[in-house]
């Protein structure tokens, strides 16, 4: 009798731990079962709109659905504000603000002592690799002025200018560059004029569309002898 208590005890806790398990993992099942059914039920209420136009156009690329007349229009319209315009427009105060942070391994002052790079005082319209300091291989070998195309390049990207430069400080903001270089052209003694900013029009030569037709031609007055003529004949 003992013997057969025993199995029958051990009969119960196998057939409740088997209903523990089973429940346990009905409920992992059913766990996932929403979790998959809310990614369902959001994917369905998010659905995309449509992209009806093309932001950037890509020469040699075209989107679904071909380039629009107006889409063309509007990417060729935004106008590209050259070098010229943008130090027309620069301001040297804040040029000043932005140099700070150049402060660590330049100064400005006349007569200023060099630091990890060169004193920048008449930098502008000098010789690149040119002043009173121990540079690098390839910026001494660089040669050409520091002009205001090659310093917009330069704060940039140093490295694209010169390669494998020391300088790792680069002004990506077109703005800011403008601003830093009017300062350092403030500071010197005979910089270069600024550039010209080319205001010309840009004349489409081909007629449009619309144009309206030319004036007929007004017939000129017969002349005298031809008048002469025809009253000898009458």
């Amino acid at each position: 009798m003992c013997g057969v208590a025993g199995r029958s005890t051990n009969n119960k806790g196998n057939i409740v731990d088997g209903y523990k398990v089973n429940k346990l993992a009905g409920s992992i099942i059913l766990a996932v079962l929403i979790i998959m059914g809310i990614k369902e039920v959001n994917n369905a209420l998010n659905i995309p709109d449509k992209i009806e136009r093309q932001a950037y156009i890509i020469e040699g690329v075209e989107p679904e659905g071909g380039v629009t007349a107006e889409a063309a229009a509007v990417v060729e319209a935004v106008p590209v504000e050259s070098l010229a315009m943008r130090l027309a427009s620069a301001d040297a105060v804040a040029g000043a603000k932005v140099f700070k942070k150049c402060t660590q391994c330049h100064t400005i002052d006349q007569g200023g002592r060099n630091l990890q790079g060169p004193n920048l005082y008449n930098i502008i319209g000098a010789a690149i690799g040119g002043q009173d300091f121990k540079y690098s291989k390839n910026v001494a070998a660089k040669g050409g002025i520091w002009d205001y195309e090659a310093m917009d390049t330069w704060l940039k990207k140093p490295s694209a200018f010169i390669k494998r430069t020391k300088m790792v400080l680069s002004l990506r903001k077109d703005k800011d560059r403008a601003n830093v270089i009017l300062f350092l052209r403030q500071n010197a003694d005979n910089p270069p004029p600024l550039p010209v900013v080319d205001i010309a029009p840009v004349i489409d030569e081909a007629a449009p569309e619309n144009a309206p037709a030319a004036a007929p031609e007004v017939p000129t007055e017969a002349p005298v002898e031809a008048e002469a003529e025809v009253e000898a004949t009458s």
